[in-house]
């Protein structure tokens, strides 16, 4: 072994054991690392299972056309997806938003409509059903989210009205329009807070009536085959569809909100990387004192031969070692929080607010946990790299030291 990573062993466990300075040095860089993989693995987890949730209820890939496709484009569009291998199923959808009232209570979600027996090929909406069956919806029905039922007071077999904005149109023209009468046909939960407080979902025959479109559709529900990338497919779509449509991925389709999602996670992870650069500044502090202490130590290894970046070395040596004790500490700590979380969730809504309400306020009472390789990558490249950087004004102080000078320090 080396003896510069000989002495900084010697210097961290002075006696065969973990000193109180390497202890506390470890668990401020465990400390760090566990809360940076927690938070990175939660919020991946909310972000995974939106994800799930956006291509169950639309696919993979959406294909949207700025005009309505009509008898004449949508063909063309359905040729195109025809052609390509990757897509396993695909389904015209129109969609809007219509107010909905019942017993005078109104509400403004949006509304999408569907083939029902094409859209089972590209979305499992039945395994979403709370109540009612699927087989059910008619040119008369419609099927409400559960926020949006319970809003409203209604349940499966109650009848709602709906009004649309072709009903302002046909006003313009001195027409009037009444609203449309349908059934509640089934009640569905995604299981995200938005999506299940304002949408409907009727058939495409009821959407076209509501808002005028004859034959017309806005676009195209796509399933891929399993295991193939959606910005390659929707490139390739793109390439092939006409001018009037464009192939957008799941991601694209909801940018916005995934943007959010996305700079909110990065903006947890920098303010938590500042718990490891307080522990890096506290290990500084710690090898200057120890710089201080043993200058005459380090003076006779100096006149004994030892290169000034050996001595160097020593201190950056030691600033790794606790690294990396640290780092594996926190990503067994993060892990293990990880795995119990619900359980802490749980105890947490019974000491504050109870189950009920914690579950009513916040959505949610378990917490989803989804961790990427390439993040627990970072995390430990990161506190490496800040624990060894620590060690680097040390190790300079150091190798500036003449041993004659050092010799006669008191």
């Amino acid at each position: 072994m080396p003896w510069p990573l000989y002495l900084a062993l010697k210097q961290l466990f002075p006696t065969g054991r973990l000193s109180f300075f390497t202890l506390i040095s470890i668990l401020g860089v465990g400390l760090g690392v566990a809360l940076m993989l927690v938070s990175t693995s939660v919020m991946g987890g909310f972000g995974h299972q939106i994800k799930k949730m956006i291509i169950d209820t639309q696919g993979e890939v959406q294909v949207r056309a700025r005009l309505p496709l009509n008898e004449a484009s949508a063909p063309r569009v359905e040729q195109a997806l025809r052609d390509n291998t990757a897509v396993a199923g695909y389904a015209p959808y129109a969609a809007g938003f219509v107010m909905i009232e019942f017993q005078k209570r109104p509400v403004f979600p949006t509304i999408t409509g569907f083939d029902v027996e094409r859209m089972k090929r590209v979305i499992p909406l039945e395994r979403y059903l709370l109540a009612g069956s699927l087989d059910d919806l008619d040119d008369d029905s419609v099927i409400l989210s559960s926020i949006l039922a319970r809003n409203l007071g209604v349940g499966v077999g109650d009848t709602v009205s709906v009004y649309s904005p072709l009903m302002m149109e046909r006003l313009k023209a001195n027409e009037v329009l009444l609203p449309r009468e349908v059934r509640v046909a089934a009640i569905f939960q995604i299981g995200h807070q938005q999506l299940d407080s304002s949408t409907v979902l009727c058939s495409l025959r009821l959407m076209q009536d509501l808002y005028g479109l004859g034959r017309s559709i806005h676009g195209y529900n796509v399933r891929l085959k399993p295991g193939l990338d959606e910005y390659t497919v929707a490139s390739v779509l793109n390439a092939a569809l006409p001018a009037s449509a464009s192939a957008l991925t799941w991601f694209e389709s909801n940018a916005d909100f995934q943007s959010v999602l996305s700079f909110e996670r990065n903006m947890i992870f920098f303010l938590l990387t500042f718990i490891i650069i307080v522990a890096a500044f506290s290990i500084t502090s710690s090898l200057l004192m120890s710089v201080v202490r043993k200058t005459r130590e380090i003076g006779l290894l100096a006149a004994m031969g030892g290169r000034a970046r050996d001595v160097a070395l020593c201190f950056c040596a030691q600033g790794l070692v606790i690294g990396a004790g640290g780092t594996a500490a926190g990503l067994a700590f993060g892990f293990a929080l990880l795995h119990w979380r619900d359980l802490l969730v749980q105890f947490i809504a019974r000491m504050t607010m109870g189950q009920e309400a914690f579950t009513k306020f916040y959505q949610f009472t378990s917490l989803p946990a989804y961790t990427e390789t390439k993040d627990v990558v970072v995390i430990v490249v990161f506190s490496l790299g800040a624990a060894t950087l620590a060690g680097l004004i040390p190790a300079w102080r150091a190798a500036r030291l003449k041993p004659v000078e050092a010799l006669r320090s008191e």
